[in-house]
């Protein structure tokens, strides 16, 4: 359960548990899809291929951090409480849960807590897992300052309008010496190694290209969005003065069958998995934005035919960074 009683809340918390089996008010129906009814401005569904897509995430990622949940050291962050005092880990933009359920039973004794715009996580999960719903686009105070021993936040920053303002809140809530993860997939899709700015005309993926274009339109019109914040993660952490030991890594995510290495091809099949689920999922989102559907329909098929029948290798990139409060 929250540290905070609800009643204090300037906006509404819902924890997952209390939610019960009629969840229907916390979801709203948009041209034939379910989306989150917590933050209008998030146009991606919240429904079973959403679902799915948290958990292929979560595998893709597991692969490319060698069959763990995080990079860095977050054990030793969790053990070097002086006070020995109970560890608290909260996942903001939790997704389907798989992510918070996985180290809810790898640390036992440590208490999760998931938190994302809708309901979408299993209702079974670890005693020590909590799932609560709100807006972390519109969070701010609504967590105890200097509480938590490590946060995590993985494939969120489209639902942050702000995010310098969203990692001071990542700060007020961190106890000193506590950690904080980040983990943002580019929004600039890559042909045989090389982004669209790097080529020179052809490039063999127009249709994917031309769909990312037009996501990063609808991105900012509908919600401000900064799509450049994976790229720049250490620097915003520095920026926001808060954080010291900053590090940051940058992987390289295969999408497809083309990798020989069998580990990159585990990674590459399941991107491929995520982005096939991802782009009917947009439709919504380029209708809102203006687009008329006939032209929306056209740009998530031209896409797909770039995904089905690529003539060059696709790839994006992971960006990492962590970093521990002062």
């Amino acid at each position: 359960m929250s540290a905070y009683p609800h009643h204090l809340f300037s906006r509404p918390v819902y924890e997952v548990d209390f939610v019960g089996s009629d969840d229907s008010a916390l979801f709203r129906t948009v041209h034939g899809m379910r989306f989150n009814a917590t933050n209008p401005r998030y146009m991606i569904p919240a429904d079973e291929d959403a679902r799915r897509r948290s958990y292929l995430l979560h595998n893709m990622v597991w692969f490319m951090f060698n069959g763990k949940a995080y990079i860095g050291p977050v054990a030793d962050v969790l053990r070097s409480r002086r006070d020995h005092g109970q560890r608290h880990i909260i996942d903001l933009g939790t997704g389907g849960g798989d992510w918070a359920i996985s180290i809810a039973d790898e640390f036992p004794r440590v208490e999760v807590t998931g938190v994302d715009l809708a309901p979408i996580q299993p209702r079974l999960v670890p005693s020590n897992c909590t799932f609560d719903v709100c807006d972390l686009d519109f969070f701010e105070l609504l967590y105890p300052p200097s509480t938590y021993d490590f946060i995590h936040a993985r494939a969120m920053h489209t639902g942050i309008s702000n995010y310098p303002r969203f990692l001071k809140e990542v700060g007020r809530m961190l106890r000193t010496g506590g950690m904080v993860l980040l983990i943002e997939l580019d929004l600039e899709p890559m042909a045989d190694g090389r982004m669209e700015s790097e080529l020179q005309g052809y490039s063999g993926l127009s249709g994917w290209f031309a769909l990312w274009r037009a996501y990063h339109h609808c991105l900012h019109r509908l919600g401000g969005i900064d799509v450049t914040v994976p790229q720049h993660l250490g620097e915003l952490l520095a920026e926001a003065g808060q954080f010291e030991h900053i590090s940051t890594r940058v992987g390289d995510v295969p999408i497809g069958f083309w990798p020989r290495d069998p580990l990159r091809l585990t990674i590459g099949e399941i991107a491929w998995m995520y982005f096939d689920s991802l782009l009917p999922s947009m439709l919504p989102l380029f209708i809102d934005s203006g687009y008329s559907e006939g032209h929306a329909k056209v740009l998530i098929r031209s896409a797909q035919e770039d995904l089905y029948h690529p003539i060059v290798h696709m790839s994006t990139r992971l960006h990492i960074a962590w970093a521990f409060k002062k």
